[in-house]
């Protein structure tokens, strides 16, 4: 039987990282250029960009409910980062565990026409997500069964997927109508998808009795773990032959002042407000023989075995295991966007962006992200823009961050000012960009 790699023990155990969009706030902001092109594709026609040039930008964006760190006590901790020190623990029937990393590298986009506009990316992702585990048994996990009491646990519809992808993706976008006060743009963008690997796990349902006077451990039920060949957290590449295509595909729709249009140049936003809509993340990635292995899981586990062995170990000298090769498909993190933008006056605007998963929690072999609503003051310029996103996050409740451009640097967070406030934030994220930005 194949060893189990360090990709499961890393899904299955899930250590809080520091999923939802990328680069929230700046990502609404009409000098975003190339990143307003992740988030909805139209973008990319009638910017406020002649061409934009990103260099290099990445966005983390990662959290769990079982987890809460609070940043103040981390700041002036001496020691550094204990876990057990500096997080609260939420333990759930259900806990989940989310990562989203986004590394967009060389990329552009340029205008053929004032109707017509062409972009490319390249793109580097990574995601996690970790469902329905029971933070019990998980704490239990973490601290070798160090305890005396009985306990039990159930867990159903559990799933777990890491995956690892490349991308790259021709947008183009075009002026569907133009009317005086009335414009409506569309765009799609096509990516071809070179897949990384990926390793996934799931049980419709597995329950187990602890007894802290025998110690031992009896469980039932069962459990699927897949992995891509040679998919493990020390040896991660593109070198797979497994690929797939996907796309985004979005529509804007701009309510203009027709008075003073005639004066106002390319330069200038002219809507008094928009309406974005885009779904992203089209696609999956076929793997091929990818080795899967189903465990009856009915069957008692000493004390010690918990202690001193890793959680293959565990499986592979307890429980009896089938392995087969199969090819397995991973979903993209599919999802719908809505983002309205309000001009209050000429360099001040106020939007809503929502943001909501596609792919249910309970679907097998496939990433997701999480639901969140985020309300984003901002003062734009050409050269200059500061944000200031207030959101709502499903597990986490309510985050308020900061980010700004400055000229070609771009640097935020929409949960920095509560991370520091907090003293139990369970969702943080981060994003830095460098590019060449040319305005009209």
């Amino acid at each position: 039987m194949k060893k189990i790699n360090l990709a499961f023990a890393f899904m299955f155990m899930g250590y809080f990282a520091l999923n939802a969009q990328s680069y929230i706030g700046h990502s609404v902001d009409n000098y975003s250029g190339i990143h307003g092109i992740i988030l909805n594709p139209s973008s990319v026609v009638d910017s406020r960009m002649r061409t934009d040039i990103n260099i290099f930008s990445l966005s983390v964006f990662a959290g769990s409910d079982y987890y809460a760190i609070d940043l103040g006590n981390l700041a002036d901790s001496d020691d550094g980062f204990e876990i057990s020190e500096n997080t609260e623990k939420f333990p759930k029937q259900n806990n989940q565990f989310f990562l989203n990393i986004d590394a967009l590298g060389p990329s552009f986009m340029f205008n053929l026409s004032p109707k017509h506009s062409l972009g490319f990316t390249t793109r580097v992702r990574a995601f996690f997500n970790l469902n329905n585990i029971n933070g019990e048994l998980y704490e239990n996990f973490s601290n070798d069964f160090d305890l005396a009491e009985d306990f039990n646990f159930n867990v159903e519809d559990f799933s777990g997927t890491i995956h690892l992808w490349g991308e790259v993706g021709a947008t183009y976008g075009r002026v569907l109508l133009e009317e005086n006060k009335h414009f409506l743009k569309g765009g799609i963008t096509l990516k071809y998808l070179k897949g990384g690997g990926s390793a996934f796990s799931s049980s419709p349902s597995f329950s187990g009795d602890y007894s802290g006077m025998n110690e031992v451990l009896s469980t039932m039920g069962s459990l699927n773990y897949g992995a891509t060949m040679d998919f493990n957290s020390e040896d991660v590449g593109f070198d797979s032959s497994a690929s797939g295509f996907g796309g985004d595909i979005g529509v804007t729709y701009e309510y203009r002042n027709p008075q003073g249009l005639d004066s106002l140049g390319k330069k200038d936003n002219k809507y008094k407000f928009k309406i974005a809509l885009s779904l992203t993340d089209i696609g999956s990635i076929t793997y091929n023989e990818t080795s899967n292995t189903n465990y009856n899981l009915n069957g008692q586990i000493q004390k010690t075995e918990l202690s001193e062995k890793s959680l293959s170990e565990i499986l592979e000298d307890n429980y009896t295991g089938s392995e087969e090769l199969l090819d397995s498909k991973i979903n993209l993190p599919t999802a719908l966007h809505l983002v309205a933008d309000y001009n209050i006056r000429k360099r001040l605007f106020v939007s809503l962006n929502g943001s909501f998963s596609l792919i249910g929690h309970d679907k097998e072999q496939a990433n997701r992200i999480i639901n969140t609503v985020t309300a984003t003051p901002r003062l734009e310029t050409r050269f200059f823009s500061f944000y200031l996103p207030l959101s709502k996050r499903q597990y986490d409740g309510f985050a308020a961050g900061a980010g700004l451009r400055l000229g070609p640097l771009t640097v935020g967070s929409a949960s920095a000012i509560t991370s520091l406030l907090s003293d139990s934030s369970k969702t943080a994220d981060v994003y830095v960009g460098l590019k060449v930005p040319i305005y009209q």
